[in-house]
């Protein structure tokens, strides 16, 4: 009885280790890694992070509405103003910002070494650079604001600061529009007809000397025959 159980006790341990051992082959035989992007790709469609941001469009300000930057200069009102005569805060006073020197002001406002070392003049592009995000255009600046990422708001908002001077600057022109691209199918339609033309060029007789000769003495003798009638 004893020699049955230890038979029967054998045979599931070996059957153990077999089912073990195939275990471990299969693993090695049918090994997969995990894909480094998940998800099955779709042709036409990039993915975003992929293929570089998008440039942004140049800023229209010749639509720019101070009205509304007003509203959106709101959201800077906790630091700043843009009154004439308007005491420094948590940062500069704003008014007649435009033109001047970047980081240096006429209000008496201390600015970090980071903006003050940028060096110009504030204008409508680089205003606009500063607003979308001012840690990337001075890294270092202690402003602590993340900026404004639509660029018609920000375009709004110079308005309105643009306004708030003694002498307000004239906004730039539109930007010129970008060139369309070519319809769909017209390079091949363009590239087809150049074709057709050249193959229309190469089926078409060409005289010889001896036939370029011949053909105005025959026009020659005619008309000096009728004449003669």
């Amino acid at each position: 009885m004893q020699d049955n159980k230890n038979t029967i006790a054998g045979w599931v341990l070996f059957a153990g280790i077999i089912a073990l051992g195939a275990s471990i082959v299969t693993g090695e035989v049918f090994h997969g890694e995990r894909p480094e992007k998940m998800g099955y790709p779709i042709e036409g469609v990039v993915l975003e992070g992929e293929g570089g941001a998008a440039a942004e469009k140049p800023i229209d300000f010749s639509i720019a509405d101070a009205a509304h930057g007003e509203q959106v200069f709101k959201k800077c009102a906790a630091c700043h103003n843009a009154d004439k005569g308007g005491a420094n805060a948590l940062g500069p006073n704003l008014w007649g910002v435009l033109g001047e020197p970047i980081g240096k002001g006429a209000h008496g406002f201390a600015f970090s070494e980071a903006l003050a070392s940028k060096g110009g003049t504030w204008d409508f592009a680089n205003l606009s650079d500063w607003l979308a995000n001012p840690k990337k255009f001075a890294p270092g600046t202690k402003m602590t604001f993340a900026g404004l990422s639509n660029p018609q708001d920000r375009a709004d908002v110079i308005a309105f600061l643009n306004a708030h001077s003694d002498a307000p600057k004239p906004l730039p022109a539109a930007p010129a529009a970008a060139a369309a691209p070519p319809a769909e199918g017209a390079d091949k339609a363009a590239a087809e007809a150049v074709g057709a033309g050249a193959q229309k060029a190469a089926n078409e007789p060409v005289l010889n000397q001896a036939d370029a000769v011949k053909a105005p003495s025959k026009s020659s003798g005619g008309d000096a025959s009728k004449a003669g009638q």
